[in-house]
């Protein structure tokens, strides 16, 4: 079988199953592991699969069209639960923290169970303010202020950059839409450059992502996961790719 054939074979497994091993490809093409690691690896520096130990992981796309906030509230809603808990356990008293823009990280507060009598709150985003601010939680809460984005509830632009830039934090919590590889990706730039200024300034950084956001394109990189500390996902997510990412940092899974 030539080589071009069997790139087109790999493809189409990863297509119908998502995570594909060397046994398997060996067995249906009738190849050795050493040609189809191969194989594998030329996929992977084009940019067709994510190499992972044992075998390879498809490539998801976001739409062209990035969903609504409302929209977002209605998805993965246990994955969002979970991962909100274990952020959340992550504050602790007399922190000085940033939380940006997300329907995960909007429920940070409701989940901080731990006896807080001061904690300081910067965000960009409305429903991450409203949240601490209806929470009866002891904080002092900043809102920095900026041009609102309606898709998000986001405040961006220059004043809001602006104003993050100036401000230092212990911890730092930031949600994506998208990780593959090292990169961090999300929908909007400017949403990405503040984040990526709150991570430079922050101590600790932590970046939030369910499971569905692993291995996942969007349309800007604003940061590498080789620069975070902590990856907080669900444990339900794969060995597989639970493995690969560990390369890069700390995983938080429960």
């Amino acid at each position: 079988m030539l080589k071009k054939e069997r790139f087109l074979k790999i493809l189409s497994e990863l297509d119908k199953n998502d995570i594909v091993t060397v046994n398997d490809l060996t067995t249906l093409l009738n190849c050795s592991d050493m040609t189809i690691r191969r194989d594998l690896e030329e996929l992977s520096e084009s940019g067709k699969l994510i190499r992972i130990h044992g075998g390879a992981q498809k490539i998801s796309v976001s739409p062209l069209e990035e969903a609504s906030h409302v929209e977002k509230r209605q998805v993965h809603i246990k994955e969002k639960q979970e991962l909100a808990k274990l952020a959340a356990n992550q504050i602790d008293n007399f922190d000085t923290v940033f939380i940006g823009p997300g329907t995960t990280l909007e429920l940070i507060a409701q989940n901080i169970t731990k006896d807080i009598n001061s904690l300081r709150v910067v965000t960009i985003s409305i429903p991450v303010f409203e949240s601490f601010k209806n929470s009866d939680l002891n904080c002092e809460l900043i809102l920095a202020g900026g041009i609102y984005r309606s898709r998000s509830g986001t405040l961006i632009g220059a004043l809001a950059s602006n104003a993050v830039n100036g401000l230092k934090f212990d911890k730092a919590f930031v949600g994506v839409n998208g990780i593959q590889n090292s990169q961090i990706m999300t929908a909007n730039t400017e949403e990405g450059r503040i984040q990526s200024v709150a991570l430079n300034n922050s101590q600790t950084k932590y970046i939030v992502a369910d499971r569905y956001k692993l291995n996942r394109n969007d349309f800007y990189t604003f940061y590498s996961l080789d620069d975070v500390d902590y990856l907080v996902t669900n444990k339900s997510t794969s060995k597989e790719t639970i493995d690969y990412y560990q390369q890069y940092l700390r995983l938080i899974t429960k």
